[in-house]
């Protein structure tokens, strides 16, 4: 299994997101930094607080030039709930088969039962520039995340 490190570039992958429609990750390579977070699942009290966190600040990601992509292993139905019923105006893509949380080398946790929460940070070339790993921080990686790109900028 590969693992994704700072300084490895993102694999392409091409998923569903909320709407159905396929979202490539290389329409974004060279334009935007990318923030890619990998939740475990749809409206549970952990992964909600993460998501409503990125939706709060979306406005000072988009000023750092920055995209927000969620992906976990739920369905497009259920990330369209989701995404509907917190206001979440970014996109979540739908890895059922968690064929692209692999390819990324995501771990799991509590005994391998949970998938793992892990944010990638990405320059515009879609290298990595920052991982943080915490099931438990759900809010704080949005706040490294944003931490990052303010540097990135400078």
């Amino acid at each position: 299994m590969n693992e994704i490190k700072i300084g490895s570039t993102i694999p392409n992958f091409a998923l569903k997101d909320q709407n159905g429609n396929l979202f490539d990750i290389s329409s974004v390579l060279g334009k935007k930094s990318m923030v890619i977070y990998f939740y475990p699942k749809d409206d549970s009290p952990g992964c909600t607080k993460q998501a409503c966190s990125f939706r709060d600040q979306f406005d000072v990601f988009t000023e750092a030039g920055a995209v927000i992509i969620g992906i976990s292993g739920q369905s497009v139905e259920s990330h369209k709930e989701f995404a509907q019923k917190h206001r979440l105006g970014f996109t979540l893509l739908s890895d059922e088969g968690n064929k692209i949380r692999k390819l990324f080398g995501v771990p799991t946790n509590l005994f391998g039962l949970l998938p793992g929460r892990v944010t990638y940070v990405t320059d515009k070339s879609g290298k990595v520039i920052y991982i943080f790993n915490s099931q438990t921080q759900a809010a704080k990686h949005v706040d490294e995340a944003l931490k990052i790109l303010r540097d990135l900028k400078q």
